[in-house]
């Protein structure tokens, strides 16, 4: 995995759509990763981890940028 800040930075630089987009396949490679985990077909086992930290990275950019984007008028 990159360092925090590199990751981070080019979140920061994504579009709204290239994030969704984005944590849409992060989401589906972790699905991936854990089918194959419970067949004991995989052996990095950490990358279950650096998949659950990228999307929530992910996650709370989006945020930000749809708070920015539409003010702080969100419920």
């Amino acid at each position: 995995m990159k360092g925090k800040g590199l990751f981070m930075k080019e979140l920061s630089e994504k579009t709204i759509k290239e994030l969704v987009v984005m944590r849409r396949t992060l989401k589906k490679d972790l699905y991936d990763l854990k089918m194959k985990n419970a067949i004991k077909g995989l052996k990095e086992t950490h990358k279950l981890w650096d998949l659950k930290v990228k999307i929530a990275r992910a996650n709370t950019v989006l945020a930000a940028k749809i708070r920015e984007k539409n003010g702080d008028h969100m419920k």
